[in-house]
């Protein structure tokens, strides 16, 4: 039997590799799942798994396994995102309801090969950062059950730190997604505003609320974001990603809090304090900043109109029910009962003045560097004074969405010394919007510097290739044009063999591009036209970098009638890149005039929508 426990996705795949079947290797991994646990409200029952299991194997048969980067892999689902035959509860029995339909975010998991294993527990519709206001119980810290485990998120966190699952979704509104992730030792992965589809997702506060991923290694975050985001037209507030930020440059500058609060938790002092030093010696400039009008934004979320947001969400089980709803949760809620149209729109227009402050503070850095939570609290402090105590753990994340900006958790060390000693210290790491791959990669730096210990095992984090500034020694120059570009089904395939993207340009303008018929996932070809520059457009493609010892691999991997030829780039130079033969057109439908594969599904999507 396989000891699935704090295993990575690298982990997984491998066990898969060698011909293990899902079924067999998720029914063991089960058994480990205690009969009696608060991190899950509910799970998958042995006759679901085998139908799941046994869809999968014939996805696999149709499409490959290759097409499948999260083949078998297990996932746990925050209780407030759908799942299609799992109750979806938001921690409130008087709410719960069967969904007809998943979350656009569990499909496209699902889509490439998860497992939906379980729904867990969380503070009340995702109002709390503790993880103490659930009728499902209190979820404790998983490395020392006397604390909190950090909320909303709450389970999801506890069932990742536990090597139950590598992944995990979870939400962020006010850092849901990042303080149970700092809480314990985790990744906590938050994307801009509109990244990732909330289409099935209970909302929180609508304008505001992320989904987000915990996982063990930041490459496990990164695989899952690159499966997860992207454009969906059945949620309103979904956005369009614009052109990838440039990397990270080689000592970044990342401004810190001039005066951080730790309400007396010296041994989390310490700890950020050494992530600090490290930092400097590794070539990072730090830079205290003034932080005082991000705390001002941050005081907007519950003191300002937004709460009317989940006031909003609710509505109908306030009036009707009020006494099903959690007490704390009720008390916080029913302030939008005070506010009037005339408050939200001031609170707004007090929001974009402050936010023209932080644009201006986060303008001279390359990024922000903070403590995830400032403290932690045992349970029973937490009962006593549910608010105070909350609000603390909010003072780094709660201005965040309300600043359109994204962020990362990231484990930094354990706290030595006084009660508190044994505990994990996380920091996070906030950019502007869209600068997700900035984050994945100051991410990745980190966790080769420190090497955190998986979750709460002892288990080391394993020795990964970094891609620190990109050196092309060693490299082939590959232009991709479809389900490989960033975000893109089979995307993975470049990144788990070290490639990293150079450029995001066009080719020449003799290009045709055609969507190809009856492929999975769906793929187009490029054909370069006979009579010369001129006789096409100029397709847009993205030149990822790859260690030529991986190259040969990754064209193993490429299906007829497509391979790798050689293309003519707009400035004239000339790199490896996806061709397809003349006789595979045969039934594709010729959209060169869309000028890029994601045009063109961005035009497709919106006629069937």
């Amino acid at each position: 039997m396989h000891d699935t426990l704090h295993w990575t996705l690298a982990d997984w795949r491998a066990a898969y590799a060698s011909g293990t079947k899902p079924k067999d290797l998720i029914s063991s991994l089960l058994k480990h799942f205690p009969d009696a646990d608060p991190a899950w409200i509910n799970r998958i029952d042995n006759k679901q798994l085998t139908l799941r299991c046994l869809a999968l194997e014939q996805q696999a048969a149709t499409n490959g396994k290759e097409a499948l980067p999260l083949y078998g892999i297990p996932i746990a689902v925050k209780d407030n995102i759908d799942v299609a035959g799992l109750i979806t509860t938001c921690a409130c029995p008087e709410f719960a309801y069967l969904p007809e339909d998943s979350a656009t975010v569990v499909k496209q998991l699902e889509a490439a090969g998860a497992v939906i294993v379980g729904k867990t527990n969380l503070d009340q519709f995702a109002t709390g950062l503790v993880g103490t206001r659930s009728p499902y119980g209190v979820v404790p810290n998983t490395f020392d059950a006397r604390f909190i485990s950090g909320g909303s998120s709450s389970g999801s966190a506890s069932v990742v730190a536990r090597g139950l699952v590598p992944l995990a979704l979870g939400t962020d509104t006010a850092g849901s997604g990042r303080v149970p992730a700092g809480h314990n030792n985790l990744v906590g992965f938050k994307p801009t505003r509109g990244h990732v589809s909330n289409h099935g997702l209970v909302p929180a506060c609508r304008t505001l609320d992320c989904i987000t991923v915990f996982s063990l290694t930041v490459e496990d975050a990164e695989l899952a974001m690159s499966v997860m985001g992207g454009f969906d037209v059945n949620d309103p507030y979904s956005r369009h990603a614009p052109a990838r930020a440039p990397g990270l440059p080689t000592n970044p500058v990342l401004g810190v809090p001039a005066d951080p609060q730790w309400f007396g938790d010296t041994a989390a002092q310490a700890l950020y304090n050494a992530t600090l030093q490290r930092l400097e010696t590794e070539g990072v400039q730090i830079k205290p900043l003034d932080f005082t009008p991000l705390f001002q934004v941050a005081a907007l979320l519950y003191e300002g109109p937004w709460v009317a947001e989940r006031y909003a969400a609710i509505e109908a089980l306030l009036d009707e029910k009020p006494n099903a709803v959690h007490p704390v949760v009720r008390c916080i809620i029913e302030k939008a009962l005070g506010k009037t149209a005339v408050d939200a729109f001031n609170g707004e227009y007090r929001r974009m003045e402050l936010a023209r402050v932080a644009e201006s503070l986060i303008a001279g850095v390359d990024g922000l560097l903070v403590p995830t939570a400032p403290t932690i609290y045992p349970i029973n402090e937490v009962l006593a004074d549910p608010v105070t105590l909350n609000s603390r753990m909010g003072v780094y994340t709660n201005f965040v969405n309300l600043l359109d900006w994204s962020a990362i958790a990231l484990p930094a060390g354990v706290r030595e010394g006084g009660d508190k000693a044994g505990l994990p210290f996380g920091i996070t790491v906030i950019m502007p919007a869209w600068q997700e791959n900035r984050l994945i990669e100051f991410g990745k730096r980190w966790q080769k510097s420190l090497r955190w210990p998986l979750g709460n095992s002892k288990k080391p984090i394993p020795r990964v290739q970094v891609s620190t500034p990109p050196k092309l020694d060693g490299q082939v120059l590959v232009a991709v044009v479809g389900a490989h570009l960033s975000g893109m089904p089979l995307n993975y395939q470049l990144i788990e063999r070290g490639a990293f993207l150079v450029e995001k340009t066009t080719t020449s303008t003799d290009y045709q591009l055609y969507a190809l018929a009856n492929t999975q996932p769906p793929k187009p070809g490029l054909l370069r036209g006979a009579t010369g520059a001129g006789s096409g457009a100029a397709i847009e493609v993205e030149v990822w970098a790859m260690p030529v010892e991986r190259f040969g691999s990754f064209v193993a991997l490429i299906p007829a009638p497509l391979g790798i030829g050689t293309l003519s780039l707009a400035d004239g130079s000339q790199v490896k890149g996806f061709i397809c033969e003349p006789a595979g057109l045969h039934d594709a439908v010729d959209i060169t005039t869309d000028g890029g594969w994601r045009n063109y599904l961005t035009r497709a999507s919106a006629v069937h929508a």
